[in-house]
């Protein structure tokens, strides 16, 4: 087990499936307590009395990362049920893949709420604990798509390459607090996300390349647990991975 994850107070959102789900579970095996954010409440509370079955700290808290007041509340229960946040991972994400032609403008608008304010939200609302803290660790999920651009996915890209800026920017300002930063950015790796994509021409092309080649999600959850496990004087600040058979 783990010494820098054992204890640590993780809130984490998009909790309910995916990524988040399998960072759950594999950070409360490790010791830590974890605070759960997502829409889907009846998921996130059967999530939360597994691991509190298996010996585990959890807190389900419904949380929808596009309401700014939501996402203060999911990290104001971390505190209050708990005494500090040590770690917060901004893992909420859509990917409702189409090209800029089909003026699909509300995936447009719940792509930028979600994946870049939602992130935004939760460092606003874990920060002023961080810094009086004068300790924590700030993890937010970009995509190979943050690093490259591809067809279909314009505002997606555009979201993960500004998770990624803010993420540098983030880290450069935190130094006198302490606190770690880290970006993710996952290559194929099976989730639920392909499940947001309603062109259902580009849902069954992108279904298939994925099938081929995906990694499962606790790939993802172990990715976190090294950047949180290292010293407290190392900061791991980006992460980019992908399955070995990915070519792009």
């Amino acid at each position: 087990m783990s010494t820098n994850i054992e204890g640590k107070v993780v809130v984490i959102t998009g909790a309910s499936s995916g990524l988040g789900e399998a960072t759950a579970r594999l950070l409360s095996e490790q010791g830590a307590t974890v605070v759960l954010g997502a829409r889907r409440a009846d998921r996130l509370k059967v999530l939360a009395d597994e691991l509190t079955w298996r010996g585990g700290k959890a807190l389900a808290v419904a949380t929808d990362v596009a309401d700014r007041a939501q996402v203060q509340g999911l990290v104001d229960a971390a505190v209050q049920g708990y005494g500090r946040v040590d770690v917060i991972i901004n893992n909420a994400g859509l990917m409702p893949l189409a090209p800029l032609e089909s003026l699909r403008i509300d995936e447009w608008d719940r792509m930028i709420d979600v994946n870049l304010k939602g992130t935004l939200y939760g460092i606003a609302a874990a920060l002023p604990y961080m810094k009086e803290q004068k300790s924590g660790h700030i993890i937010n999920v970009s995509s190979v798509y943050g690093h490259k651009l591809g067809p279909h996915a314009t505002v997606y890209c555009a979201t993960k390459h500004a998770v990624r800026a803010l993420s540098e920017g983030l880290r450069q300002e935190v130094k006198p607090y302490n606190i770690r930063t880290t970006v993710i950015s996952p290559g194929a790796v099976a989730t639920e996300l392909l499940e947001h994509i309603s062109e259902k021409e580009i849902q069954a092309e992108t279904r298939d390349f994925v099938s081929q080649i995906a990694i499962p999600a606790d790939s993802f959850a172990r990715m976190v647990a090294f950047a949180i496990s290292q010293p407290d004087e190392v900061d791991v600040n980006e992460i980019l991975f992908r399955p070995t058979a990915q070519p792009v």
